[in-house]
């Protein structure tokens, strides 16, 4: 199948964890994850928000488009009824776009981390993992991420009947309508593989974009799936769901913000531009 990019799929590789440290007789243990939160919380008042998320400077603000600059993914030329398939955005904008998938993921401090930094993130929800969990993704829209869709199941979508594909996308479109009152028009499909059908389903659907990604982000570091090792403005990154008791989302995001900063860039509002 051609497709625009290519894809490692949303189950990706996920990083070891870090070894334990030593008992009374070596050197005393690391700080646990939760005795770190409680230091973190317990910093002065008055610090700045981004040191407390470990950036050496404030997120530069992204600039607000004009007009939405997609006119079709450059790489595979949609139909005209068909939504265009994306994995970067055509802007000369020093900004990234900031993608996570599925919802296993549901750490209360990455609320306050996209909270205080003002971080415009997309999440693409499935409902089947998400589970009871949607209360979380109320918190987070509520302090401005976007809330996309990633079908019901995550199942593969490539040769699926029609019938199956549109039952998968439009079936979340209805659950993230009943709970929060929105229909998306963004679609990540699980994977990231699709077919012709995917996309008459999608755009059967309401949906208006399907999104890949152009850069990934491991427990430690990033992935270019064009052969690039820098990122480059309008690239959609997606940060990796943990399979692993490796970083947390906030850790992960973290680093990425700190590479991204490094390299001259900062983060856009996908929604903003599609």
């Amino acid at each position: 199948m051609a497709m625009a990019v290519s894809l490692t799929g949303c189950a990706r590789p996920a990083g070891t964890a870090a070894p334990p440290g030593r008992g009374p007789a070596g050197p005393a243990a690391p700080p646990g994850r939760e005795a770190t939160d409680r230091m973190r919380s317990a910093q002065p008042a008055g610090e700045e928000p981004y040191r407390r998320w470990g950036l050496t400077a404030p997120l530069a603000a992204a600039p607000t488009p004009a007009t939405a600059p997609l006119a079709g993914s450059p790489a595979r030329p949609a139909g005209p009824a068909l939504p265009p398939v994306v994995d970067r955005i055509p802007t000369r904008d020093k900004v990234v776009f900031l993608t996570y998938d599925d919802g296993a993921e549901r750490d209360p401090r990455f609320v306050d981390m996209v909270r205080e930094l003002r971080l415009p993130v997309s999440m693409f929800l499935t409902d089947s993992v998400v589970g009871p969990g949607y209360a979380h993704f109320a918190r987070l829209r509520s302090v401005g991420a976007g809330l996309q869709n990633h079908t019901l199941d995550h199942a593969a979508l490539r040769g699926l009947p029609y019938g199956g594909q549109r039952a998968e996308i439009c079936g979340q479109q209805n659950k993230l309508k009943s709970r929060f009152g929105l229909r998306p028009r963004l679609f990540r499909p699980p994977y990231g593989t699709y077919d012709t059908t995917t996309l008459r389903a999608a755009a059967d659907c309401g949906i208006t974009a399907v999104v890949l990604w152009r850069v990934s982000m491991g427990p430690t570091d990033l992935t270019y799936t064009h052969g690039s090792h820098r990122l480059r403005p309008g690239d959609i990154v997606a940060v990796d769901p943990d399979e692993t008791r490796g970083p947390t989302l906030r850790e992960r995001t973290a680093r990425l913000l700190r590479q991204i900063q490094r390299q001259g860039l900062t983060v856009g509002r996908l929604e903003n531009y599609l």
